[in-house]
């Protein structure tokens, strides 16, 4: 299969880039600043949004022309990307709603504890499990993978080679557990490092699942 890294400014540079830039927004930005920043509608979640839009689009792409009786698995591989990034980027906006700005109904408001037109807000099962779910893959797909491919390949099984993520992924996936632990460390010794650090791991999870799809189109190209 295909695994040739896409440039070094997508997989390297920007990672590392949006590292120095946010370490210069939490040293440079007052409270409330930062509390804008990192909330509804902020830098951040608009960011987070047009990622999964481009990594549903890339996953859209692939599907157009794609041999999916010869490769059933591979397709429903894509698909599943696929719909996981509409529900999360919907998820982001509120379908809509902070786009629109449209009030939300009663009965939703009653449920939801942000008084938003979303799933996420009204169950930690549709919040944080998903989000642990995707943290788990990032680091065993950036970190695990990388380094059993490199180590130890046969306990990889080879059928699923398609859709291992390449090695250059475990930059994007260090930043998001190096964000993690820092945080983790700064709380222990009673320094704030981030406003939201969930918000900037987000960021990370995120550019890890763009670039993962567009990965995954160059290597399924060749089927």
């Amino acid at each position: 299969m295909n695994n040739a890294p896409l440039s070094k400014i997508w997989w390297l540079w920007i990672p590392l880039l949006f590292l120095a830039v946010q370490a210069v927004i939490e040293l440079s930005f007052d409270h409330e600043t930062l509390v804008r920043m990192h909330t509804e509608g902020g830098p951040h979640e608009s960011m987070q949004f047009f990622l999964l839009v481009a990594a549903l689009i890339v996953a859209v792409r692939i599907l157009i022309g794609f041999p999916a009786r010869a490769h059933p698995w591979l397709a429903v591989w894509v698909a599943l990307a696929g719909v996981c990034c509409l529900y999360v980027a919907g998820e982001e906006v509120s379908w809509g709603q902070h786009i629109i700005g449209w009030t939300t109904p009663d009965f939703w408001a009653a449920v939801n504890d942000q008084n938003e037109t979303n799933l996420h807000n009204t169950s930690s099962w549709l919040d944080q499990k998903p989000r642990l779910v995707l943290e788990i893959a990032v680091g065993i797909g950036g970190l695990l993978i990388p380094a059993l491919r490199r180590f130890r390949p046969g306990l990889l099984p080879a059928r699923f080679d398609a859709i291992y993520p390449p090695s250059w992924l475990a930059v994007t996936a260090a930043c998001a557990l190096f964000c993690k632990v820092a945080d983790a460390v700064g709380e222990g010794i009673g320094v704030n490092l981030f406003e939201r650090v969930s918000e900037v791991i987000e960021l990370y999870l995120f550019w890890f699942v763009f670039l993962y799809m567009l990965n995954l189109r160059n290597t399924l190209r060749n089927l």
